[in-house]
């Protein structure tokens, strides 16, 4: 085997600067040699300037040895200390958040750099990547997004029934005990869950603590603590569902209570959002309170604990009239807008530290 040539940088040079004044053939020809090495040094040249020509295979001095291995060195520790700061907000979330990180910045830096950096070996993202999710989580999944879809499209008025009927409609073949069992993991429970039976029909019995739509859509208020609105939305992480009840404040529109949690009970919704709304702002005299008419808010305890303050006037949508409360619902569309222009789901500590950064800088 021919051993590789090897060319002297003012050679290289002369080479280069005679082809840009002549024809790049002619020249390689009179040199005697190959007019791909003309075209590979021009590029050279034009690529890194005077850096050009002090690689392997061309002769440099000593001093210029020592300036080309300190300077690539600093560029890789650069890179290094890039990728690091890009990835550090992650790094805490455990492994899961870090392979978000690669799979997401691979078009910007080389894999190999971005898990020695992070401390990963690539066979092991590319197990997560490839075993992501196994087909039958991926059927979970969805199951549990199209359910949640159904019970929010339809005002969590539907029932385990109604939903499996919805979803067969849907080219899904469930039956309605795995529907149950789906809808109790989410914590989504009717809003008609207290029917009962009678003499064969269905009937919804009396609830002392659903109110008259008060409001009647008057969404604007003259002084604070006029009139309060409050909601409930879902929103979906890596880890699984959350919900966010929110109080506003009709006189600014400024959420002075708001509560993220993993259930839908009563403590977990209504009344922290109420704590944390009377703590940040006074109630006053006649103080207009109103919601929809879920199980979150049609309570007797959270009832009476609004009742120990004096002279709050309760109001409820009408059944199924999102346009009662349509306020709170353009706040939720709003947010999740601005998290849809993530692009990534986020994890349940995220998607708190998202939302209070999110409401503090409302107004």
């Amino acid at each position: 085997m021919e051993k590789r040539k090897i060319y002297d940088r003012d050679f290289i040079l002369n080479a280069v600067q005679m082809a840009l004044e002549t024809n790049p053939i002619k020249v390689a020809k009179e040199l005697g040699i190959a007019t791909t090495n003309i075209y590979r040094w021009q590029a050279e040249l034009q690529k890194y300037g005077t850096e050009s020509f002090c690689g392997r295979g061309y002769f440099r001095t000593p001093e210029q040895k020592r300036s080309s291995e300190l300077k690539r060195k600093l560029k890789e520790l650069e890179l290094q200390i890039e990728i690091f700061k890009s990835a550090s907000k992650y790094i805490p979330e455990g492994k899961p958040m870090i392979f978000h990180f690669i799979k997401n910045n691979l078009n910007k830096y080389p894999l190999w750099k971005m898990c020695k950096v992070l401390g990963i070996e690539e066979f092991t993202y590319y197990r997560w990547r490839d075993k992501l999710l196994s087909p039958k989580q991926l059927q979970t999944t969805l199951i549990d997004k199209e359910i949640t879809s159904i019970f929010y499209e339809n005002k969590g008025l539907y029932g385990s029934g109604k939903i499996t009927a919805e979803l067969q409609s849907r080219g899904f073949k469930l039956k309605e005990c795995s529907v149950s069992v789906h809808m109790k993991k989410l914590g989504l429970v009717s809003k008609l869950s207290s029917r009962h039976k009678t003499t064969g029909s269905s009937f919804i019995p009396h609830n002392p603590c659903i109110f008259p739509n008060v409001l009647n859509r008057k969404f604007k208020a003259d002084e604070p603590s006029q009139i309060w609105i409050s909601d409930i939305t879902s929103l979906e992480t890596v880890e699984g569902l959350l919900f966010l009840t929110i109080i506003m404040d009709l006189f600014d529109r400024k959420i002075v209570g708001w509560n993220l949690s993993e259930g839908l009970t009563i403590k977990e919704t209504s009344l922290p959002t109420w704590e944390m709304a009377i703590q940040n702002r006074k109630t006053k005299k006649e103080l207009v309170f109103h919601s929809d008419r879920s199980p979150q808010y049609a309570n007797k305890i959270f009832t009476r604990k609004l009742n120990t303050y004096k002279n709050i006037i309760r109001s409820m949508s009408r059944t199924q009239n999102h346009l009662d409360n349509a306020v709170a619902k353009n706040f939720f569309i709003s947010l999740k807008f601005e998290l849809t222009d993530l692009k990534v789901l986020l994890t349940k500590k995220q998607m708190e530290e998202k939302i209070s950064e999110y409401i503090e800088n409302l107004h």
